[in-house]
């Protein structure tokens, strides 16, 4: 039954106004008028200043987000909005939601309902949130992707949010190497804009095409002047200055070897990089002799693989250890969705290695008559008595990548 739609809007504030808020979504446009803007979302964020209400509204064509402190400021913020000659209104908070839509005469046909809670896991535990960045975001509509690919994306996100620290501040240079068609380089950006950062962006991939195809959407989504692309190989691409944050996902084979040295020279604070295939040690092996008694370890052609990966991915841990990295192993994703579900976490100390490490790493690739990918890219390891920040020179450039510049 219609409703006087001053009242309406009036219940609605409150709402968008309550702790409890969830989410809020404004758009289309009242018979006879035009709003300012095509789309408003609303939803509650946790910042280091404290509790936030974050605005995202966008014009058809530039996206704008922003977060306004609890009191006054969200009031005004809050109030413009409803002045807006929106259509429909939509409102989810923790305990009921409320839809709105004006009809043709001017008035409110309004629909409530208690809100739905998550099935509860074994245990009594309700499910966690599905998404660390909602697979309703504008952003979506824009870059794509399948479901399959939007859940490695988010749970990378989650393993970056777990990375960086709660408290960080300033301006923060990323670069997503091998970023392909930018689903994560864009996701990234997102979710760190929405974290309140001051962020700068550049994706680096081979191809030309996608450095066009990319740039286009960035225009799209108006944030060209803080996303960018080049074209280029992982161990060339010109990228200045040198970035805080590294990201590489699913970098096949050595790239992710070209990714992590490329973070090493760089002195990066932070290293993600989730490998792809493993072919390089897995080669290696083939032809060479198992050192006894693990004879049992690579018989079998398949043991021999899995070995093979493993082998890579702790080899990469030591040599990142070795160069003033902390670093770790770790699953990021069910392997339901992918079986390239690792991912190697890094945070740069600056931590000189110790005589015991870098005997642990020597007797390793001694064992297995290896030399791993990474270390032919690296620089040369300081002396060790060298200070922990003294420059890290450049690596020698290894033959055969001259040869393919």
């Amino acid at each position: 039954m219609p409703e006087p739609l001053d009242a309406a809007l009036t219940e609605v504030r409150a709402l968008l106004l309550d702790p409890a808020l969830t989410r809020a979504v404004a758009a289309g446009r009242r018979r006879g008028h035009r709003p300012s803007m095509v789309r408003a979302e609303l939803r509650p964020v946790a910042l280091k200043a404290g509790a936030r209400l974050q605005i995202s509204t966008s014009d058809g064509s530039r996206p704008y987000t922003r977060n306004v402190a609890p009191g006054p400021e969200a009031d005004a913020a809050v109030d413009a909005l409803l002045a807006e000659p929106f259509g429909n209104w939509h409102v989810e908070t923790a305990d009921a939601t409320l839809q709105l839509r004006v009809t043709k005469s001017g008035e409110a046909q309004v629909h409530r309902a208690a809100a739905s809670r998550p099935a509860a896991e074994p245990g009594g535990h309700d499910r966690a949130k599905e998404y660390l960045l909602d697979p309703g975001d504008p952003i979506f509509a824009e870059i794509g992707g399948s479901a399959a690919k939007r859940r490695q994306v988010d749970a990378f996100l989650r393993a970056l949010a777990a990375t960086l620290p709660d408290d960080l501040t300033g301006p923060l240079r990323v670069v997503d190497l091998g970023c392909g068609n930018a689903y994560l380089t864009f996701a990234a950006y997102r979710w760190l804009a929405q974290r309140g950062l001051d962020v700068e962006l550049v994706g680096v991939d081979v191809r030309e095409d996608q450095r066009r195809r990319n740039t286009e959407l960035a225009e799209r989504l108006g944030w060209a002047d803080r996303v960018s692309f080049v074209a280029g190989t992982i161990a060339d691409a010109v990228v200045e200055p040198a970035p805080d944050l590294v990201l590489a996902l699913h970098a096949c084979d050595t790239a992710t070897d070209e990714a992590l040295a490329r973070a090493v020279r760089w002195r990066a604070r932070w290293v993600l990089a989730a490998p792809c295939c493993h072919h390089d040690v897995a080669a290696q092996l083939r032809t060479r002799p198992t050192p006894a008694p693990y004879e049992l370890l690579t018989r079998q052609g398949i043991l021999r693989e899995r070995f093979a990966d493993v082998l890579t991915d702790a080899l990469r841990a030591g040599l990142l250890r070795l160069h003033g990295y902390r670093a770790e192993v770790v699953e990021f994703v069910d392997s339901r969705h992918t079986p390239r579900n690792l991912l190697i976490r890094a945070r740069r100390t600056g931590t000189a290695p110790t005589v015991a490490q870098r005997a642990e790493y020597r007797e390793l690739i001694d064992q297995w008559a290896v030399t791993p990918r990474l270390a032919a890219l690296l620089p040369p390891l300081p002396a060790p008595d060298a200070a922990p920040d003294a420059p890290v020179p450049d690596a020698p450039v290894p033959d055969d990548v001259a040869a393919a510049r």
